[in-house]
């Protein structure tokens, strides 16, 4: 048994030995394993280092090549966007979609409508369906984004930023470059510094030595198949029409600082690019005589002590002593100085205007001091603040006055993208009505003694059907599109550029200091001035002729250029109408009105033929020859009448004596006396 046991003693300390070396050896084993495992980590970690440094150097190679890809994708989709705009301005955006569009460069290209403009969002409108209801205009929500109007504090009447950036708005650029249409109009004002005599020298070899802050821009890409939005002036008699003819372009609102016109809201129309049948001045001249003998308002229904008023004074007018002492009045600048004096002295002590005081804002009663559509607003808040004109006693009255801005009613309900005006037009059918149906002075003349002055392009449209009667104070004097010379008036469209100084930079420079020939700059705006660009962009360095400027503070380049030149080209935009035609007048150049059926303002008194030259547009290739054939001597009388017609073109913060506010009333007033009929 010892010997079992000892035995079993023996096998169980074997089996220890046993189980401690195979524990031994598993334990070696498993150290192997974790230094193969080591090792094989280490040598993975170092391909990954090696894959690494690989990746890294074709990522340098790559980073390379991306960077260079990235910048000529840059490059490209900057040459596509600049050959893209029509106006040779890069929009801070490469997407179309967003692009503003500017308004012509003089004609207040800001216009022409540019920079810093104001646009309204968040407008709503209900019942857009069912517009055409007589109760069916609302408005609601209609808040401005970044800009904020100036409030003149003195009347508390709203004014526009001082920076328009042209015609154009979301609805309406102005047009216009000098009129610099960054309405710019979006917006319109200038900013206002020493003008310096800049010597501008004409070289015969080169047209590019001008002085280096006179650069001038890019030439211009004319193409003929220029095709903006259409707007169509024609609306059937029992049906508004939808159409092109409302189609704004964007950024319509804004008034844009491009290049002075401002260029705001749409100014598009079928007929802006197809050229229609030319109206000369003596052709115009022919028709005034013909209406003036012809034309009659219609016979009132009832007798009133105003009309044996209005027939007096017709004959007293008609049978004025001559004038030829008036050293306020300069006799060739009239058709007839002693019956212009005569009839503005009637108008002083006799005329009444009764204001309505109907009508919400902001469509009534809310003037636009700023812009190229500023005529209107400086006249309704002049006209509503005239102690010397207005009754309150409607039974005075001789003429009544509907306050409405035509700018506001496309700014306020225009429905962007629907190309129609049926709500802009039945707004103004229900305030009719409504005036017609709480007074009876709209019915005893049927409209023929109520009058509206409106400088927005669609004015005549929104107008014609239910104010036919009316005398309408139009910017956009078309004798093609419903003008009637001797009723109507045509409305001098002027770039305001600061309410608080509306006369600010007046001037120019003497004779001897103007070395351009002739200047203009612009959007290419309608079928005319890509024409016109075509023919004389960077050909002849006495011909300063440009699309869109490059900005300047103030606009000073534009500024200049007038201030500078002989002759200031004045040519049609998308309308007959440009506020470079008031603006040339303001730095006493020239102005070369190319526009074959535009009336231009105070025709029925002017004689415009005295300070102004007209250029057929046909007759744009010989542009040159036919200014250089004008006389040196017919020129300097031309300047000189220039300078003396210029007072009745300014607008003052209080009107004074033969001024633009009063210049407007008297030829309201004068049609008026010539229309009117007795019981």
């Amino acid at each position: 048994m010892r010997s079992n046991s000892s035995n079993l003693e023996l096998d169980v300390c074997h089996l220890g030995e046993k189980g401690s070396d195979l524990e031994y050896r598993n334990y070696l084993v498993f150290c192997v394993n974790l230094v193969a495992m080591a090792i094989g980590q280490r040598q993975l970690f170092s391909n990954f280092s090696r894959m690494g440094q690989e990746l890294f150097s074709i990522f340098q190679l790559e980073r390379k090549r991306l960077l260079g890809f990235i910048s000529v994708t840059i490059a490209i989709i900057l040459a596509f966007q600049y050959l893209e705009l029509p106006y040779g301005a890069v929009q801070p955006t490469v997407f179309s979609g967003n692009k503003i569009p500017t308004s012509d460069s003089t004609g207040f290209q800001a216009a022409d409508l540019p920079s810093n403009s104001e646009t309204f969002k968040n407008m709503t409108y209900l019942n857009q369906e069912n517009s055409t209801g007589e109760n069916a205009l609302e408005i609601v929500d209609i808040t401005k984004s970044s800009e904020v109007k100036d409030t003149d504090s003195s009347t508390g009447l709203i004014s526009e930023p001082a920076s328009e950036s042209n015609r154009s708005l979301e609805f309406g650029v102005t047009d216009e470059s000098s009129t610099e249409e960054s309405i710019e109009i979006s917006n319109n004002g200038y900013a206002t510094g020493q003008t310096g005599n800049l010597g501008l020298s004409i070289h015969n070899n080169t047209v590019s030595h001008s002085p280096s802050h006179l650069a001038p821009p890019s030439p211009t890409k004319v193409s003929q198949n220029i095709t903006p939005p259409m707007l169509s002036n024609d609306y059937d008699e029992t049906e508004f029409t939808e159409d092109e003819r409302f189609k704004p372009p964007q950024d319509d609102v804004k008034i844009v600082e491009n290049n002075s016109s401002v260029s705001s809201m749409p100014k598009e129309t079928k007929r802006s690019q197809i050229p229609v049948e030319a109206t000369t001045i003596s052709k115009m001249n022919e028709l005034l005589l013909q209406n003036r003998a012809s034309y009659r308002s219609m016979r009132p229904r009832w007798s009133a002590a105003v009309d044996q008023e209005l027939l007096q004074t017709r004959s007293e007018i008609e049978n004025a002593p001559i004038v030829n002492d008036d050293i306020n009045l300069y006799a060739p600048l009239f058709r007839n100085v002693s019956r212009f004096k005569r009839s503005y002295e009637l108008m002083e002590r006799t005329l009444k205007v009764y204001v309505y005081r109907e009508g919400a804002k902001p469509i009534m009663h809310s003037p636009y001091l700023l812009g190229i559509y500023a005529s209107e607003g400086w006249f309704m808040k002049q006209m509503e603040a005239s102690k010397q004109f207005v009754t309150t006693d409607p039974k005075k009255a001789h003429l009544f006055y509907l306050p409405f801005s035509s700018r506001m009613l496309e700014e306020t309900l225009y429905v962007q993208n629907s190309h129609s005006s049926r709500n802009l037009v039945q707004y103004l059918k229900n305030y009719v009505d409504m005036i017609a149906g709480k007074h009876n002075f709209w019915n005893r003349t049927g409209g023929g003694d109520h009058f509206l002055v409106a400088c927005h392009d669609w004015a005549p449209t929104e107008t014609k059907r239910n104010m036919a009667r009316c005398l309408r104070a139009l910017c956009n004097a078309d004798v093609k599109e419903g003008f009637v010379l001797g009723k109507d008036v045509s409305l001098p469209e002027t770039y305001v550029r600061s309410a608080q100084r509306p006369t600010r930079n007046l001037g120019g420079n003497r004779v001897s200091k103007r070395k351009t020939l002739a200047f203009f700059a612009g959007g290419m705006h309608g079928y005319l001035r890509p024409i016109l660009l075509q023919h004389w962009e960077n050909k002849d360095p006495d011909m300063k002729i440009f699309g869109i400027l490059p900005k300047s503070k103030g606009n000073r380049n534009y500024i200049q250029y007038m201030k500078n030149s002989k002759y200031c080209i004045c040519a049609k935009g998308y309308e007959v109408n440009s506020p470079r035609v008031v603006e040339a007048i303001f730095f006493e150049c020239v102005p070369v009105i190319i526009s074959d059926n535009f009336v231009p303002p105070f025709f029925e008194m002017l004689n415009w033929e005295s300070f102004a030259v007209f250029v057929l547009e046909k007759d744009i290739p010989n542009l040159k020859s036919i200014l250089l054939s004008i006389p040196q001597k017919r020129y300097l009388q031309m300047q000189m009448m220039v300078k003396k017609v210029q007072q009745h073109f300014l607008w003052h913060r209080s009107p004074v004596k033969y001024d633009i506010f009063h210049m407007i009333l008297h030829s309201i007033w004068y049609n008026r006396v010539f229309t009117a009929k007795a019981r």
